[in-house]
């Protein structure tokens, strides 16, 4: 039984039933039998089925935001435009899949030489619970199109957002099983990865569980792309636009509670502004609501379990005793619920626990920076790689900067965020291969070659 609580009471709540592993397997089996018949349908057959999930989707954005609301604490006006953006991203893969996987010519020895992209068949992906809709999307829309069938294991805290996506293929009318929603408890997602009807996996979550997931995929020769953890630096030079870096910087950061993957983690700036851009964020921050998510003037939302929250009040605490300053928040609240206040802490140091680890929650980490090459070694500094930002006025020295930053994308003078059109994913400790755009269509096919004497 796969029983969520409600991070904003502590309440839990009515139990989902998971699957044991005769069930599971099963299932897998519904899928990949689906694969025969999907896989030669066409792309525009295709498209008219996800852009008919996407029609559903939002019909039932109130109703599915709610349900975030309740099993992770994502405010109702965060979820509301997650359960959009998942829908944009059904329809943006109706709309261009055909073209990203159209035919390519390459001169050879041949009369005519050509790779061709054709589905692997069965994927399994494996997703997390802080953004349950758009993560799903991200993973779904592009393998779906590609002709693959889709099993979805989703985290087991958000089961009800899970059955709301398996429900919106149903009455879409899609083909039956090409989508099969596979509520597990953890430990049996080794079994699942290694049946050998699966051909593929996609995981988004922490660095240590993708260790594991890329080890077990390994071991059966069996593809995997990895979104794990980041710990996103910002850099904010001498000549930019503070007003404009506060306001990004600050939304980035809070989004969520400040429980993504990308977000701007680390805010490293430049001596001669920052202690200006200091007063600045800490006028923003001091600013924002923590309350009901399912209420609309709700800016910040609970931490989404308990366990979450209290690694979190660590990462805080141990930063402030090795020297750091907190300027907002810092305090493990009382009562229900698992919120964690907004905080700023200033004068971290490359030495420190929330400069070293990745922090999930509204917590801004400043540090201040020499110059500009100090502040891009220490960007480097970290085991992650995921996104990156930069604030200058400097477009020359902004672009050369973005070539040396160690990421797997950089936002320059503007918020680090995926987008179905732009290829995501990172380096290092924060993973490997690429969701969305043109370059997540190609991770699950078989790009074969034909070569015609």
């Amino acid at each position: 039984m796969l029983v969520a609580t409600n991070p904003y009471n502590g309440q839990q709540l009515e139990g989902f039933p998971s699957l044991d592993k005769t069930q599971m397997h099963a299932r897998i089996g519904d899928a990949s039998a689906a694969f025969a018949k999907w896989r030669t349908t066409s792309f525009a057959e295709r498209a008219k089925v996800l852009q008919a999930v996407a029609k559903q989707l939002r019909a039932e954005k109130q109703d599915i935001a709610e349900l975030m609301a309740l099993e992770m604490g994502k405010p109702i006006k965060e979820g509301v435009p997650e359960v959009e953006k998942a829908a944009t991203c059904a329809e943006y893969y109706a709309d261009h899949a055909e073209a990203y996987l159209a035919d390519e010519t390459l001169p050879s020895d041949a009369s005519l030489s050509y790779v061709t992209y054709q589905p692997l068949g069965t994927l399994l992906g494996i997703l997390p619970w802080n953004a349950p809709l758009w993560l799903a999307f991200r993973y779904l829309a592009p393998a779906l199109m590609a002709g693959n069938t889709c099993v979805m294991k989703h985290d087991p805290h958000v089961p009800q957002s899970a059955q709301a996506i398996a429900n919106a293929f149903l009455k879409a009318g899609a083909p039956d099983n090409i989508m099969v929603n596979l509520p597990l408890e953890t430990p049996e997602v080794e079994l699942a990865i290694r049946d050998p009807r699966i051909a593929a996996v996609s995981f988004t979550g922490s660095n240590n569980a993708g260790k594991k997931v890329a080890a077990i995929a390994g071991s059966e020769v069996k593809p995997c792309v990895l979104e794990l953890g980041g710990s996103d630096p910002v850099l904010v030079l001498n000549d930019a636009n503070l007003e404009q870096a506060a306001d990004i910087i600050c939304l980035s950061r809070i989004i969520n509670a400040g429980q993504s993957c990308i977000a701007a983690k680390r805010v490293i700036v430049e001596t001669d502004v920052h202690d200006r851009f200091i007063e600045l964020v800490e006028q923003r921050l001091s600013k924002l609501r923590l309350g009901d998510p399912l209420q609309a003037d709700t800016d910040i939302g609970p931490i989404a379990r308990e366990d979450l929250q209290l690694n979190l009040h660590r990462q805080v605490e141990e930063t402030i005793a090795a020297g750091a300053k907190c300027l907002l928040g810092g305090h493990l609240p009382e009562g229900d619920g698992f919120f964690y206040p907004v905080t700023l802490l200033t004068g971290v140091t490359p030495t420190m626990c929330a400069f070293r680890e990745e922090t999930f929650g509204p917590v801004m980490v400043i540090i201040k920076a020499d110059d500009v090459d100090h502040a891009l070694e220490m960007a480097n500094d970290t085991e992650y790689g995921l996104g990156a930002g930069i604030w200058t006025e400097n477009a020359s020295l902004a672009k050369s900067l973005a070539l040396h930053i160690d990421s797997g994308q950089v936002a320059i003078n503007g918020i680090v965020k995926t987008d179905p059109r732009l290829p995501s994913g990172g380096i290092k400790g924060s993973g490997y291969g690429r969701e969305l755009g043109p370059q997540g269509i190609k991770e699950f096919v078989n790009a074969k070659q034909i070569w015609i004497k």
